[in-house]
């Protein structure tokens, strides 16, 4: 079978995302698995190549298919927005900021018009992309404009555990405020038609509890028993295969040993500390529910260790390997 053909953003140039590209393009097993096309600055690749050692050759692209997919060649679309008289590593740029904006949505653009099977994204810095006059808080809110989704869904998988979430970038005290029945069901429907996309249509979705021990019935609070559990109990009538409220506590480590086919967490960190904890690195981040598929890594642009040849590739490998696990069943 042909593999399958995966979009590659170079990520903001200032930080560890170009170093962590030329790490993966030069990995054997990802050559066996994906072939890749970066989207992003020729003259950084080039030093980035040469700042890890890797063994590599750029080969320019006007489009996916001119591609010289063998090994020890990185194959790339140069957009060539980065002026090297200003570049900086490790530093907060508007400059950069744009270029990263810029590499995402050409990357979708050739996604969405069937010339890439999936995008896998690199770092990029909130700071740069404001100081550029971007006005989206990061990736999902941009891919969700630039596919035309009103509402991503996020998924994290690590080791086989897989973990949704029903809130993201909010504080702890608005995010109670969508703690509701309605939403709850919403999601818990889009995330089935999401793994059921993916190829997962077997197993029960746990929705993780709230409060400690899940309320104990309202002794730490009313979440589970006026929203959460009224919520899980319609979606059964309905026929979907949920659980819950579960204790926050277990319900990460029970979905890990395979009870659960995923989880839905209620917020942020709820389910970020879970995924970390198993495994920082291979820690991937789906964004599902679009016309597309994008994963990415989910640790950040490393300012402080950009340029110096000592950014670890393992998420970027695991990125692109799910990028070309879910990619078959994501076309179909």
């Amino acid at each position: 079978m042909a593999k399958p053909l995966i979009a590659v953003t170079m990520g903001d140039p200032a930080g560890i995302g170009p170093e962590i590209v030329a790490r993966t393009i030069d990995d054997e097993e990802i050559f066996n698995i994906a072939n890749c096309i970066i989207v992003g600055d020729r003259k950084i690749m080039e030093k980035a190549i040469s700042i890890v050692d890797a063994d590599l050759e750029i080969h320019l692209c006007e489009e996916p298919e001119d591609g010289d997919f063998r090994k020890g060649v990185l194959n790339m679309i140069d957009l060539d927005n980065i002026d090297m008289d200003e570049f900086q590593y490790g530093k907060v740029s508007a400059m950069c900021g744009q270029a990263a904006y810029d590499y995402i949505a050409k990357s979708i653009e050739i996604t969405m018009a069937g010339k890439a099977d999936a995008v896998a994204t690199t770092p990029i810095n909130k700071e740069s992309l404001h100081a550029a006059g971007v006005n989206y808080i990061g990736h999902t809110e941009i891919f969700g404009a630039l596919t035309g989704t009103e509402d991503p869904l996020t998924m994290f998988e690590t080791n086989g555990l897989r973990v949704f979430f029903l809130t993201r970038h909010k504080s702890l005290r608005d995010m109670l405020d969508d703690i509701k029945k309605d939403r709850i069901i919403d999601y818990v429907q889009r995330c089935t038609d999401a793994l059921r996309r993916l190829g997962v249509t077997e197993g029960t979705m746990a929705v993780a509890g709230l409060n400690p021990h899940s309320g104990e019935h309202g002794l730490f609070g009313w979440e589970e028993v006026e929203e959460i559990a009224p919520a899980v109990e319609e979606l059964k009538s309905m026929g979907y295969d949920v659980a819950g409220p579960v204790p926050a506590d277990s319900v990460f480590h029970q979905a890990a040993l395979g009870k659960y086919n995923s989880v839905l967490s209620l917020y942020h960190d709820q389910g970020h500390i879970a995924t970390k904890t198993l495994d920082f690195d291979r820690t991937i981040s789906i964004t599902n529910g679009m016309p597309i598929l994008r994963t990415s890594v989910d640790h950040g642009t490393a300012f402080d260790i950009a340029g110096k040849g000592i950014a670890g590739a393992v998420s970027m490998k695991e990125a692109v390997r799910l990028a070309a696990k879910y990619a078959p069943f994501f076309a179909k």
